[in-house]
């Protein structure tokens, strides 16, 4: 490689990462602003951290993502492993290609139609049964597992499928039950494809917006929803502040996995 072709490379690599996490990068420093003008700094201050943390509002609906986000992981990752192992350890089946369509439509319907075909049904179960009697987080659960699910499934049937199946054979030789060989030889051997699933499935509850809109009721406001509604009225400083909590909090946990899977992999 020629040292121009090197140095237009690192120019180019250097520009991609300049537009993605410049801005990122004054989002943070402006969380530090002592003005609530959101374009003119006046000084260093944690103002609006505390002015964050004492907005019960926006405390409340944080509480209730992160439990609707840690609910929904758990659930669509035990869904989803047992949608993934069929797919791949059962074999064809009648009905088959109709399962498949209905774990895959959630990965291409928009969530529009997905949220509104969520709310039409809880209208119907409530006028039929009086159950649910309103939108809230049971209504907002079963709306981001049924999308997380097929985002589960895929990751699972992918790991499955590059198992050495000889293993389960050989348990399954030796006089272990079916079930006895998924819980103690395949499920350690997919384990992290498993936290892989759960954690994008807790990232995508999270970042929902669209179906908790359709699902929830009152009382029952999300994060995402209460930082939009927010951020249409006009940008907040204690916004800046939230979001730079959640960057570090990432970054924390991103820095963590890779130092332990480098230790991991370096014994």
């Amino acid at each position: 490689m020629t040292r121009p072709n090197a140095t237009l490379r690192a120019l180019v690599l250097a520009l991609g990462y300049a537009f993605l996490y410049v801005p990122i990068l004054c989002l943070m420093a402006f969380s530090f602003n002592e003005s609530a003008m959101m374009t003119s700094w006046s000084g260093f201050s944690f103002r609006w951290y505390a002015e964050l943390f004492n907005d019960q509002a926006l405390l409340s609906a944080a509480r209730l993502s992160f439990l609707i986000a840690a609910l929904t992981a758990t659930a669509a990752v035990i869904i989803g492993t047992w949608a993934g192992y069929v797919l791949v350890r059962m074999g064809r089946f009648r009905g088959f290609a109709l399962y498949i369509g209905m774990l895959s439509a959630p990965l291409v319907i928009p969530e529009v139609v997905l949220g509104i075909s969520l709310l039409l049904m809880f209208v119907e179960l409530s006028e039929i049964f009086g159950w649910p009697a309103g939108n809230g987080i049971f209504t907002i659960w079963v709306g981001h597992v049924t999308l997380c699910m097929a985002y589960v499934a895929v990751i699972i049937q992918a790991r499955i499928r590059d198992l050495d199946r000889s293993l389960e054979e050989a348990a399954l030789d030796l006089g272990a039950t079916p079930l006895k060989v998924f819980f103690t030889i395949t499920l350690p051997l997919i384990a992290p494809a498993l936290l892989a699933a759960w954690l994008l499935a807790f990232t995508l509850s999270l970042d929902d917006v669209v179906i908790a809109s359709f699902l929830s009721g009152p009382g029952y406001t999300t994060l995402p929803l209460e930082v939009f509604s927010r951020v249409r009225l006009g940008l907040k400083p204690e916004i800046n502040a939230l979001a730079t909590l959640f960057m570090l909090a990432v970054g924390i946990i991103v820095v963590v996995v890779n130092h332990l899977q480098w230790r991991r992999q370096s014994q």
